[in-house]
């Protein structure tokens, strides 16, 4: 099974030709890179996967997907 997460862009750079970002997943920072979703800008959320940015979507769609997978998680914890 494969899992993309939303993020939100906060910065946006070159790194070894490639068009590179970071991406807050809810305080936690990582770099992804932008090749599959050359129109993306600061500010906007992305669906993020094995380290590449897939597609990009709204703040109201990246909250709703954040707060499923949180659903999702805490029944798995109640179930362990």
């Amino acid at each position: 099974m494969c899992l993309a997460v939303p993020g939100k862009l906060t910065e946006i750079y070159e790194k070894d030709s490639l068009r590179m970002a970071k991406i807050d997943f809810g305080g936690l920072a990582r770099e992804i890179c932008l090749a599959y979703t050359p129109e993306a800008k600061v500010g906007d959320y992305a669906l993020v996967h094995v380290g590449f940015a897939i597609s990009l979507m709204d703040e109201r769609e990246a909250q709703e997907t954040l707060k499923l997978l949180k659903d999702v998680a805490d029944a798995g914890h109640e179930l362990s």
